[in-house]
């Protein structure tokens, strides 16, 4: 009889299923306090009951050892944090851009004279007036040769008379900056008709051409040059300029004038 007794708690034992989430939340509350005594029911004292009790209570504690040890050693459910990332808000279809703007460039100051607080005017080659460069049957214009460079220079006259002249002497001042040296001259009239210097005196270059006696220039338009090195210091022909002095059958008659750029 014991052994349909035992063979009947092995079937009870096999088929049995044990509520896993019961066992666990059991293990929790015994770990979590004092564990709690439960009044053992009376049992009767007859033999065959007893014996039952006895192998149902041991075949319960088989299963649910295994059961514990099962959850025991198999791996403990970690719960899955969720992490929440805000969205990055996207431009709405259609919106406007910002446009970036260039700043406006801001023109610098100008230039001033070391010890002075008023800008420094610009160097501008001299302007003569239609008086000075017209004067009875003569007009002048002085002007830069298109050919000069910044290491040479050639300063032109263009001198018109409507009246024929007896007397003529031209002067062609430029200005010594310590490195200007003559290399030449010439003129559409005949070297022979005149008399042509150059020499330095008061700080400038001078270029003097002098009619000889007996010799008359005809009414025309008529070329003289000056031709000299600059150094290799870049000048200006701001204090440069010119004169001339003439005597015709309507008397005496003078111009002058500077040199400005052809180009």
């Amino acid at each position: 009889m014991n052994e349909d007794i035992a063979h009947k708690l092995r079937e009870a034992a096999e088929a049995h299923r044990p509520d896993r989430a019961r066992m666990l939340a059991r293990l929790e509350r015994g770990m979590a306090g004092p564990a709690v005594r439960h009044r053992a029911r009376p049992f009767a004292r007859s033999g065959i009951r007893v014996a039952l009790a006895g192998f149902a209570a041991a075949g319960v504690l088989a299963t649910g050892g295994l059961a514990v040890a099962a959850i025991v050693t198999g791996p403990s459910p970690s719960p899955s944090a969720t992490v929440t990332t805000p969205a990055t808000p996207s431009p709405a279809v259609g919106s406007p851009r910002p446009t970036p703007t260039r700043p406006t460039p801001v023109a610098p100051p100008p230039a001033t004279t070391p010890g002075s607080s008023h800008p420094t005017p610009p160097t501008t080659s001299p302007s003569p007036t239609a008086d000075e460069t017209r004067n009875g049957p003569l007009s002048s214009a002085g002007s830069l040769d298109s050919r000069s460079t910044i290491y040479w220079t050639q300063s032109n006259l263009t001198l018109k008379t409507t009246q024929p002249l007896t007397s003529l002497t031209i002067e062609i001042r430029i200005v010594q900056t310590g490195a200007v040296k003559n290399t030449g001259t010439w003129q559409t009239l005949p070297n022979d008709d005149f008399t042509v210097t150059v020499q330095e005196a008061d700080g400038a270059l001078v270029y003097r051409w002098v009619l000889k006696p007996g010799v008359t220039v005809p009414a025309a338009s008529h070329e003289f040059a000056a031709q000299f090195n600059n150094g290799t210091a870049a000048r200006t022909a701001g204090g440069d300029g010119y004169r001339v002095d003439a005597q015709g059958p309507g008397g005496a008659a003078s111009v002058r004038g500077g040199f400005v750029p052809t180009r």
